[in-house]
């Protein structure tokens, strides 16, 4: 994970403005956040007061959708051994645990509460 700092943005941020001449608390540059998966709520906020515009979570949103899917296969492990024969009876179907479709949905699933904690995170969520 990248040890975020972003007391460096804020230092960064006030040297820029001395430099153009611009009041105090000025932001002049908007900064992106490249590797910010793993950084605290309250690093990825500070960073966000510092003129943060955007934050790369891709590694994040790739784990979330393996994590469910990886869940999913964990939950009905018994039901995915073969077509045929589960825990409820050697002759019941095992179709609808093994569709891709329903595993793939678990992932889905996890991807959008990732993302909704991260929109949370990023103080963007119902701002428009």
């Amino acid at each position: 994970n990248v040890d975020l700092q972003p007391v460096i943005l804020y230092n960064t941020q006030k040297f820029i403005s001395e430099k153009l001449g611009l009041p105090e608390g000025s932001k002049p540059v908007k900064f992106v956040f490249h590797g910010g998966s793993g950084s605290s709520v309250d690093d990825i906020q500070y960073a966000i007061g510092a003129g943060v515009i955007k934050m790369n979570i891709d590694t994040d949103t790739q784990w979330a959708f393996w994590d469910g899917v990886r869940g999913y296969e964990a939950k009905y492990h018994d039901y995915l051994q073969g077509q045929i024969g589960n825990p409820e009876g050697e002759e019941k179907p095992n179709k609808k645990y093994y569709d891709p479709r329903m595993s793939l949905r678990a992932g889905e699933e996890s991807m959008v509460e990732r993302l909704v904690g991260a929109a949370t995170d990023l103080k963007c969520l119902n701002v428009l």
